[in-house]
């Protein structure tokens, strides 16, 4: 393995314009394993296999970069933001949350949002659209559903007061630390965006408070969560919050602000990602007719030509091709283009030592797209993973890897079958014309600088 520590700096503008492209040009020339400095700190940004192995895989590398920091006033020390013994113990608490008796559970409210999305979406029809505006209010509405049992109706009112609040908050996480002294703690109450901040976040964190209070009334009304079946004798989905409310950590129930901690992780990272990831696979099936056409196709087999029919699990275990669309659409355009760590202690590897206190991102971006494992790799071909034998099972990190990979990675897979499968069904995607090309940016979260355009036409 090439191992070398570059003498090239980047002016912080630099980064914030073209990062995907400077970090391939870098490792084009030293190497896939390289040292940089971002923001006045030195950070190890990797493409290599067996450095990415070696990290993920460790329980060394548990501990999140401080480029998390920022999440923290709004997420506070969660699952995704927290580290030692307190992460630990909340991935053990909200694993069993993922079951997939639960997720099973949650398909009606994917469906019944998608039907919303739909309704939108059919009065666009002819129209070059950004898709990502309304794939983000159908994302919303399902995870303020499945995680807070609250209807928000996002897609009805995107102008509400916690839409708007959730949108301040998610371009501030992504601004910030691009800004010198944004990010620095001491400058930035000099900036509107730290009084911004502070309003949205007071209130986004009432919201959750006011959900938690009124579900914590209920189960003392009832004297505790009593189980729930519907007319078919199938048990009714519990929401996330219900589950952390009868949680306990080290025999203590869980503290309002845990549970809000917890509620509103899942809130931004279960909105965000999948808003992404969803968005850009309609824009690749609109740009490729043929892999459109297949993915229909299997689509009518399954629901023999009832194209209005519900959507069951059973139907979802079936869509083989449709989940491979998925799976080269995270393989493009993963929704984390990088994956930060921080060293707790001094590292050796292969003989070089990593000091303590390092930052490292693992470039999930340039890995998916490394020729060594996927021939002409930025091309769109679903078809590569129905040969995919897995040996290589850390050169395929949409959801990371290892002990600290995405917890909610099956959660968002059924979601997207479940629109994506409706969404062919009911329309045609066209690429716009001119043809529209993405400008990414790299973000906390990947997303296209211009938006994310196509064209609907209806089905006969």
């Amino acid at each position: 393995m090439q191992t070398s520590f570059s003498t090239e700096r980047f002016e912080i503008s630099e980064v914030v314009k073209t990062v995907l492209n400077d970090v391939k040009r870098l490792m084009e020339k030293h190497g896939k394993l390289i040292v940089v400095d971002i923001g006045f700190k030195p950070h190890i940004i990797c493409a290599d296999y067996d450095f990415t192995e070696f990290v993920l895989s460790s329980q060394s590398f548990l501990n999140k970069s401080g480029d998390y920091l920022y999440l923290t006033n709004w997420l506070g020390t969660g699952l995704l933001t927290s580290d030692g013994s307190k992460w630990k113990k909340r991935r053990r608490l909200t694993t069993p949350a993922f079951h997939f008796s639960i997720l099973e559970s949650f398909i009606p409210s994917f469906e019944k949002n998608s039907d919303i999305l739909l309704q939108k979406l059919d009065n666009l029809v002819g129209q070059e659209i950004d898709i990502y505006r309304y794939v983000t209010l159908f994302a919303l509405d399902v995870i303020a559903e499945t995680a807070m049992a609250v209807e928000l109706r996002a897609q009805d009112f995107e102008d509400s007061d916690y839409v708007q609040h959730v949108k301040t908050m998610c371009r501030i996480i992504q601004d910030r630390p691009l800004s010198i002294f944004k990010s620095n703690d001491l400058f930035y109450p000099l900036f509107p965006d730290y009084y911004i901040e502070r309003r949205a976040v007071k209130y986004l964190h009432n919201v959750t408070y006011n959900v938690i209070d009124s579900r914590m009334a209920a189960q003392k009304d009832t004297h505790g969560f009593r189980e729930e079946y519907d007319e078919l004798g199938k048990k009714k989905r519990m929401p996330f919050l219900d589950i952390l409310l009868q949680s306990e950590i080290d025999g203590k129930s869980l503290s309002r602000d845990d549970i809000r901690e917890e509620v509103d992780t899942f809130m931004f990272e279960g909105h965000d990602t999948t808003a992404s990831a969803i968005s850009f696979a309609l824009f690749l099936l609109s740009n490729h007719q043929d892999v459109q056409e297949r993915a229909l196709e299997e689509q009518k087999l399954i629901f023999e030509d009832d194209l209005h029919q519900t959507i069951s699990f059973e139907d979802l275990h079936e869509m083989k091709y449709l989940e491979c669309v998925i799976k080269e659409t995270l393989r493009l355009y993963p929704s984390v283009a990088a994956y930060a760590r921080r060293t707790t202690n001094e590292i050796i590897y292969k003989g070089h030592v990593i000091p303590r206190g390092i930052n490292i991102a693992i470039f999930a971006y340039g890995i998916l797209r490394d020729p060594e494992f996927y021939e002409n790799p930025d091309n769109f071909d679903p078809g590569r993973f129905e040969l995919n034998d897995g040996k290589k099972p850390y050169a395929y990190i949409p959801f990371s890897a290892g002990p600290r990979n995405c917890i909610g990675q099956k959660f968002a897979i059924l979601e997207m079958k479940v629109i994506l499968s409706k969404v062919l069904r009911r329309f045609q995607l066209l690429p716009t014309s001119p043809l529209h090309q993405i400008i990414l940016s790299a973000e906390a979260v990947l997303k296209s600088k211009n938006g994310i355009k196509l064209k609907l036409v209806m089905r006969k």
